[in-house]
C-alpha cells in the first residue's frame, strides 16, 4: 500500500471510530462552540477513550472514561435503556453493584431497579436533569426489582410506584412500607454517597419512621421531584483533581422546622409570577470546564 493509500486508510478508520461514537460525524470545534453542550453531550453514543475523571460539577461538567452499569445483575436491573443513561464513573458502578447487593440482606426487595445515571460522557442532558453530568448520580426506583428480567419493552413502558400522597403532604400508607426506610437507610449510610435526595414527605416519613442509630438520616435531604426514586450522589473520587465537591451537608437529622417550609402554601401552591420567567439560554461548550471540550470532541 502506498503512503497515499495508508493515510486515506487511516482517516476512514477515524473517520468511522467518530461516526461509530457519536452517530454521526463527530463535529468540528467551530460547530462544537455553537451548538448547546446537551446536543452535543446527547449525541454521544460511547465514552470517551481517555482517563477516567469526572471534570467539574454535578450540573455543570462531564465525564471521562465512563464505564457502563451491566444491564441485568443478579441484584439488579437498568431501566429505560433508550435513553443510554447507564453510564458512570467507575466508583458510581462499584457503588450500585456494592448496594444492590446489600439490599436483599437489609429487606425483603430482590434487588433494585436503576433509572437514570449518566450519559457516556456525561454533560448537559437533553431531557431531565439538571445534574447527573459528571457520572456520580444514579436514580434508583423506590419499586423493588422483579424476581424475573423485564422485558426491553417493559423497562421502557414499566412505571416506578407513586410514593407520594396525593394532597403531598406525606407518604402514601399503602406503598409506604418498612422496607422502604431500610434501604433508603441503606444507601445512606455508604460512606461513599454524598447526598441521598427525595420528595420531602418522604423525608418526613423517614424522620417519623427510621429508629436505632439515625445519624444517616443527615445525608437524607429533601427536594422537588423525587416521588418516585431517590436520587444518590458520590463524593469525588480519587483521581479527578477537576471533580469539584459539593457543600457539606447541613449538621443535624433535619427533621424539626427544616421540614414545614416544604409543606406550606408557598411551595405546595405558589402563586403565579405576574410575568413569566425569561427561558435560561442553553449551556455552551464554554460554559463547561475546559477539559469538557477534550472529552466531547474525542472520537
Amino acid at each position: 500500500m502506498n503512503r497515499l493509500a495508508s493515510g486515506f486508510a487511516v482517516f476512514c478508520a477515524v473517520l468511522g471510530a467518530a461516526t461509530l461514537a457519536w452517530g454521526q460525524p463527530a463535529p468540528s470545534p467551530a460547530a462544537a462552540a455553537a451548538t448547546p453542550a446537551k446536543q452535543l453531550f446527547g449525541a454521544a453514543k460511547t465514552p470517551a477513550d481517555l482517563a477516567v475523571r469526572s471534570i467539574g460539577f454535578y450540573s455543570k461538567g462531564c465525564l471521562a472514561g465512563a464505564e457502563a452499569l451491566p444491564i441485568n445483575g443478579k441484584t439488579w436491573q437498568a431501566m429505560r435503556l433508550s435513553r443510554n443513561r447507564n453510564w458512570g464513573h467507575p466508583e458510581l458502578i462499584a457503588f450500585l453493584e456494592r448496594f444492590a447487593a446489600k439490599v436483599p440482606a437489609v429487606s425483603p426487595w430482590p434487588g433494585i431497579l436503576v433509572g437514570d445515571m449518566s450519559q457516556p460522557r456525561g454533560g448537559p442532558m437533553l431531557t431531565g436533569h439538571a445534574s447527573h453530568q459528571i457520572g456520580l448520580d444514579a436514580d434508583i426506583w423506590l419499586t423493588p426489582m422483579p424476581k424475573r428480567s423485564f422485558t426491553t419493552e417493559e423497562r421502557e413502558k414499566v412505571s416506578a410506584t407513586m410514593i407520594v400522597r396525593p394532597d403531598r403532604l406525606d407518604v402514601d400508607a399503602k406503598v409506604w412500607t418498612p422496607a422502604h426506610v431500610a434501604v433508603i437507610r441503606a444507601a445512606a449510610q455508604d460512606p461513599e454517597v454524598e447526598r441521598v435526595l427525595v420528595n420531602a414527605a418522604i423525608k418526613k416519613a423517614l424522620c417519623r419512621d427510621a429508629t436505632g442509630d439515625r445519624a444517616w438520616l443527615q445525608k437524607v435531604r429533601p427536594y422537588w421531584g423525587h416521588d418516585y426514586h431517590m436520587h444518590v450522589r458520590i463524593s469525588c473520587p480519587a483521581g479527578s483533581p477537576d471533580c469539584r465537591p459539593q457543600d457539606a451537608v447541613v449538621p443535624g437529622e433535619g427533621c424539626g422546622s427544616e421540614l414545614d417550609w416544604w409543606f406550606s402554601d408557598a411551595n405546595l401552591h405558589p402563586k403565579p409570577p405576574k410575568e413569566p420567567p425569561k427561558p435560561k439560554p442553553p449551556l455552551m461548550l464554554k460554559d463547561l470546564p475546559p477539559a469538557c471540550r477534550e472529552v466531547v470532541l474525542a472520537p
